[in-house]
């Protein structure tokens, strides 16, 4: 196992910083798109129930199905691995982001609005900090979730640790096999432990002490 880790420490290195950057940009596209359809949806009871159907929905899909499925409108490579990767990530954070939304207290938006802000101030000055510490919640589920789907993602050639996991898998049994699904599974645990201090380290510099008590 070590001397295979040495032989392609490069190789490794380079498909975990794919896979690292893959979920990363995706998980960044998938909190804007999921916060700014809560935002639009949060204060119709009608559309909440809708974007919640919505997301219960597409959790049920399988990622596997869902890739396989793109292959023959967006052909092999980083597209269908982005577009797999963001939808998924964008369900856990658009959840949150309604629940957080919702949960500010109206009172608290009525004083802001009251003195004078407008509504596109109040939403970045009040509610959208105010909801922030749930929607980083949906941000921590969503980037664990998507470290194992970016790895199903080299199934259509998507970038990443997911080539040594299918390698290893198609070749089961003979020379390295073992060691290269070992690699790859171990790297991507990893790499979620990495972005998920990284993102509880965002929390606490976004955060206000006040929100957090």
């Amino acid at each position: 196992m070590v001397s295979f880790i040495l032989e392609r420490r490069d190789q490794i290195l380079f498909a975990a910083w794919q896979h690292f950057s893959l979920v990363t940009q995706c998980l960044l596209l998938a909190t804007v798109i999921g916060t700014v359809v809560a935002a639009l949806s949060y204060r119709s009871s009608l559309f909440t129930s809708l974007t919640n159907n919505v997301s219960a929905i597409g959790l049920t899909i399988p990622s596997f199905a869902l890739i396989g499925l793109l292959i023959a409108p967006a052909g092999f490579g980083v597209l269908p691995a982005v577009v797999v990767v963001t939808f998924y990530a964008a369900l856990p954070i658009l959840r949150n982001a309604l629940v957080g939304f919702s949960g500010v207290d109206r009172n608290t938006v009525e004083a802001a609005r009251g003195q004078g802000m407008s509504k596109s101030a109040t939403f970045l000055k009040v509610e959208l900090p105010l909801a922030w510490p749930v929607i980083l919640a949906g941000m921590r589920v969503s980037a664990q979730m998507s470290m194992g789907i970016a790895a199903i993602s080299a199934y259509v050639l998507g970038p990443g640790l997911g080539g040594y996991i299918f390698s290893g898998l198609s070749r089961l049994g003979g020379a390295n096999s073992f060691e290269s699904v070992l690699t790859g599974v171990v790297a991507i645990i990893l790499l979620a432990f990495i972005l998920d201090g990284l993102l509880v380290l965002l929390g606490r510099l976004t955060i206000s002490r006040g929100i957090n008590v």
